[in-house]
Parts: C-alpha cells; sequence; structure tokens
C-alpha cells in the first residue's frame, strides 16, 4: 500500500511532478471520452472503452492519494485540451486515432520513466514507486495496442502529428508542475 502524499516527505520537485501525472491522467481519461463522444467505428469505440477504465483507475488513484491542495489549477484545461485531443483525430479516421495514441502514450512512458528513476533510492518512496510502474505499464500496454491496430508505417503527417502531440504533452507537464 502506497503510504499517503503527506507521510513521504516528498521535495517539492517529485511533488510537482506527481502533480503532472495527475494531470496527465486527467488528460488521459478526456482522450478517451472525446473518442468515444464522436467515433462510430465499433473497433475504435471499443478500444477507448477499454482503456478508459483502465485510466479511470490511474485517475483515481491520484483524486484519492493526493492532497486536493496538490492538484493543478489547470484541471478544466487539461480536460477539454484531452477531449478534443481524442475527438478530432477521429474526424480523420481510425489510423490518426491509434497514432495519436500511440504517440500519447510513447511520451507517457517516457514521463513515467523519470518520475520512477527521481523515487529511486528512499525505500520509503518503494510502494509509490511500484505503483507507477505499474501504471507505466499499463501505458507501454496502451501504446503497443494503439501501434498494432496501426499496420503500416508512418508517413510525413503521421510523424509530424506525433511531434505536436509529444510537443503539447511537453508544454502540459511543465505548466502542471507549476500551477
Amino acid at each position: 500500500m502506497v503510504p499517503a502524499f503527506d507521510k513521504l516527505n516528498l521535495p517539492l520537485s517529485v511533488a510537482r511532478e506527481l502533480r503532472s501525472a495527475h494531470a496527465g491522467e486527467t488528460g488521459a481519461v478526456w482522450i478517451y471520452k472525446g473518442i468515444l463522444a464522436v467515433s462510430r467505428d465499433d473497433d475504435v469505440r471499443a478500444f477507448a472503452a477499454e482503456h478508459l477504465e483502465t485510466e479511470q483507475k490511474h485517475l483515481a488513484f491520484f483524486e484519492r492519494w493526493m492532497p486536493k491542495r496538490w492538484h493543478t489549477r489547470l484541471t478544466p484545461l487539461w480536460k477539454l485540451a484531452g477531449w478534443l485531443l481524442g475527438a478530432l483525430p477521429v474526424l480523420f479516421g481510425r489510423r490518426a486515432v491509434f497514432a495519436t495514441i500511440r504517440a500519447v502514450e510513447t511520451f507517457v512512458d517516457d514521463h513515467y520513466l523519470a518520475q520512477i528513476e527521481l523515487l529511486e533510492g528512499n525505500r520509503h518512496w518503494q510502494p509509490l514507486r511500484e505503483q507507477l510502474q505499474a501504471f507505466r505499464q499499463d501505458e507501454i500496454d496502451h501504446r503497443d495496442d494503439a501501434a498494432a491496430r496501426i499496420m503500416e508505417h508512418d508517413g510525413m503527417i503521421a510523424r509530424a502529428w506525433a511531434r505536436v502531440v509529444e510537443t503539447g504533452s511537453a508544454a502540459g507537464v511543465m505548466a502542471s508542475r507549476r500551477l
């Protein structure tokens, strides 16, 4: 069991990193809600519903574990951004949806890995580290599931879109750490 947030005596820099994880899980939930709101493709909808369930569990952990005063004040923005990031690719077809999820989850994999590495060396943080490792594995599974559904090499537009998603995700992390 992960000790309470306030009991871990996390340095401010680590606490801010975890705030960004909460923000990211909020965005992830809303990405899948956006897909489900717009898509009529049964395969895409099943994919989104399955992964939404996992992301809701991740978000529920942060909602219970992290005191509200530590949540980002940008939550409404991340909900809107997530919804749009899910809904807009639907307009361009299933391949765009899966490419978007692959790009998002590639970023999230790296982000969680950096947080896990920050928690190394302190035995009191080990349960939290293990929780984040489990979340990271779920995100890797989402990325790999999306990648397997694309089944083609990326063209220039898909690579450019992936860079936009990565840049936007990085900007969201930086903002959530501070606000």
